[in-house]
Parts: structure tokens; sequence; C-alpha cells
């Protein structure tokens, strides 16, 4: 299944950013349809969690134990059963799930913990930037939001704050096609992998998010990794250093 492969690169940020950081390492990008099943409507969740799997899976590629593959839509159905999380009729159903789901199979699958943070309304998101760059310049992977209203399961790659505001890189599991029908070009161009605005997000809606807790091993000045950053940027020096899995 060849799946298109860290969408976000070579995608601007928006204005002249004084600060910025984000996913250390490449993902795949899993979305709807992506290995042949139907999930549209119910399995938005899942495929964030896959999307987060496979950063796992590429991060730990170094090590001796050989890490599992990305597990399957009846995978995470069957493990979170076998977990006593669900009842046996979860087990090919087309049953939501969310971020505490995310973080038992990552624990489950990859011995990986996630952490999970609630924020009451959508308009208090700013609170949490701090925890999302240290995240993300720590060599964190892709995490994982979804929220009341705004019930739409979102990845999320990155943090942004330049004049125009703070903004959030969210990668999109919406989008259907089989596996490599959608490039890196049409994904940034279609808006499945985009920065949004805080003020985009449903103000009196709440939001989960989970941040897989382990870290990629990073090395600086890996062209692969950067940015096109606008001409005009007044700092550039300011911003995180583009970063790799080694």
């Amino acid at each position: 299944m060849a799946l298109s492969s860290t969408v976000h690169l070579g995608l601007p940020p928006p204005g002249c950013p004084h600060r910025l950081a984000l996913v250390a390492g490449p993902y795949c990008y899993y979305h709807y349809g992506c290995d042949g099943v139907d999930d549209r409507g119910w399995g938005c969740g899942y495929r964030t969690l896959q999307t987060m799997c496979s950063w796992l899976v590429a991060s730990r590629g170094e090590e001796a134990t050989p890490c599992r593959p990305v597990p399957s839509l009846k995978e995470i159905q069957d493990s979170l059963v076998e977990m006593g999380d669900k009842p046996a009729s979860f087990a090919g159903s087309r049953d939501w799930i969310g971020t505490v789901e995310a973080a038992l199979c990552m624990d489950r699958f990859y011995g990986v913990p996630g952490k999970l943070l609630h924020i009451h309304v959508g308009r208090d998101l700013g609170g949490e930037l701090e925890t999302l760059y240290a995240h993300f310049q720590g060599g964190g992977g892709p995490g994982m939001m979804g929220g009341g209203r705004d019930n739409a399961s979102k990845g999320l790659l990155g943090v942004c704050s330049s004049p125009e505001g703070h903004h959030l890189l969210v990668l999109d599991p919406h989008f259907y096609g089989g596996a490599g029908s959608l490039s890196r070009q049409e994904a940034q161009a279609q808006g499945w992998v985009s920065w949004r605005a805080l003020g985009s997000f449903e103000e009196t809606s709440f939001y989960n998010l989970c941040l897989p807790q382990f870290r990629a091993k990073v090395v600086q000045g890996c062209q692969e990794h950067q940015l096109k950053l606008p001409r005009n940027s007044s700092n550039p020096k300011s911003l995180q250093t583009p970063t790799k899995i080694v």
C-alpha cells in the first residue's frame, strides 16, 4: 500500500512567523478508503490513529526489536474489545473512536502512552500553545484532535505564531480514495493539510488532544523538512530548525 508520505513538506506557514515547530520525521497519510475499506462517516479517528502509528513505526525503525506494522481498522477494534474498553459488538461496527481510544491503542501496540489534554471550549485552545511547542520542538510525532460540536478527527503536525496570530498545522483524514491517489501537492492545494488559525475552531466546542509520548532522535539542518518561508520573513533564524529521524 503506497500511501502519500509527510504531506506537509513545502507548505509555507502563514505570514511571517517568529516561532514555529513541526513534527519530526516521516509519517504516512492515512485517510478514508486508503486500504480499500469504505469507512466514510465513521473512520476518521481510526485514520488519524493510523497516521500516528505510522510515525511511531518509522521513528522506531532503528531499534533492535522489530516494530509491529500499523494496525488495520479490524485490529484496532479487536484490541479495544480485548482490553475491555468496548463490548464485543464493537468489533466489525462503524462506531467512532477518539483520543482516549487512540491512547489505549498506542500503548497496547507500541508501549507508547498518549498524553491527553482537555480544552473546555475552543476559544481556550491558546492556553495549550506552549504544550504543543514543547511537544514538537522536543521531537514529538503527529497528535490527534477531536471535539464535541466539532467532532471530526484531525491530525496535528505543528504550531506557528506570527503577527497574523497563532495557527495549527492540521491533517484532515476525510479525503476518500485509494492509497497513493492523492499527491503531496494535491493534498496541500485541496486543503487536506493546512494551517488553521485558532479562531477557525469552534469557540464553544470542547476539544480533546492526544500526543504520543515518544521522542524521535533528530538532527539539525535536514533540507527535506525545510519549509518554503516567505522572502520577507523578518527573523527566519528564530524559526525552529527542521529535523529528521536518525
